[in-house]
């Protein structure tokens, strides 16, 4: 298998492309540091990951930059700190700041010449309106939560997906889910029968951060540590090497 077999890459956006974890702590900074002892970074994000995952599970039809202001609550009742309903909405927003990570515009670039490039993601429509100027193309599809109605890790995103792909003259085996989160995305990929691509962003740190532990790791058919990497990997192919 090579990765000039596929037609198309499907992929998670935050986590993957945009530097969720990095736009967490800054945007639950004010919380932060109201806490009354000292919690390392994966502690922070861990804790969000239970009550995100809690939330989507609840209310599935909420958008996500709602969601996120029950999340930040939810945080705050359990790391009792007191929080205003303003500063819930201005966490909610603070998706549109989360970073791109450094790589992930020069390699979307390189990879927009080679495969339709698709979006599967856990994201409300305004939000990653702002999260895709910093990513510097234009997919050929975008498909969000908010336009599904439920959240990844469910069967229901991907399978909306195909159907749309199929549509787009994208057949199921030219697809390649391209994707950081073992829990959000590879788990539900192999057990649909999707070619998958971990990009491990989180290759030097420990845990699973803000996302869930997946449980026993899927089979992944290809993995890099950046996407960088990845649009190194498949130069090399066309070249040859």
């Amino acid at each position: 298998m090579k990765l000039t077999d596929f037609q198309a890459l499907t992929f998670d956006c935050y986590g993957t492309l945009i530097d969720w974890e990095s736009g967490m702590i800054d945007g639950l900074r004010p919380l932060i540091e109201r806490v009354g002892r000292g919690m390392s970074r994966n502690e922070i994000l861990e804790a969000h990951a239970r009550h995100e995952s809690s939330q989507q599970k609840w209310t599935p039809e909420k958008r996500y930059s709602d969601l996120l202001q029950i999340v930040y609550k939810r945080l705050a009742e359990e790391w009792g700190v007191g929080v205003t309903r303003e500063e819930c909405v201005a966490y909610g927003e603070s998706v549109k700041d989360w970073p791109a990570f450094a790589d992930s515009a020069q390699a979307l670039q390189y990879l927009k010449q080679h495969y339709r490039l698709i979006i599967l993601s856990n994201v409300d429509n305004t939000s990653f309106s702002f999260s895709n100027k910093k990513l510097g193309v234009d997919f050929d599809a975008v498909y969000t939560a908010e336009d599904i109605g439920s959240y990844k890790p469910s069967d229901r995103n991907f399978n909306y997906m195909l159907e749309k792909l199929e549509a787009l003259g994208v057949a199921k085996g030219r697809i390649l889910h391209t994707a950081e989160s073992m829990f959000h995305d590879h788990v539900p990929a192999s057990r649909i029968g999707l070619k998958s691509c971990w990009i491990y962003r989180r290759h030097a740190d420990e845990g699973f951060g803000a996302t869930m532990h997946p449980g026993d790791l899927p089979k992944v058919d290809f993995r890099f540590d950046s996407l960088a990497a990845f649009a190194k990997a498949h130069a090399e192919e066309l070249r040859g090497g």
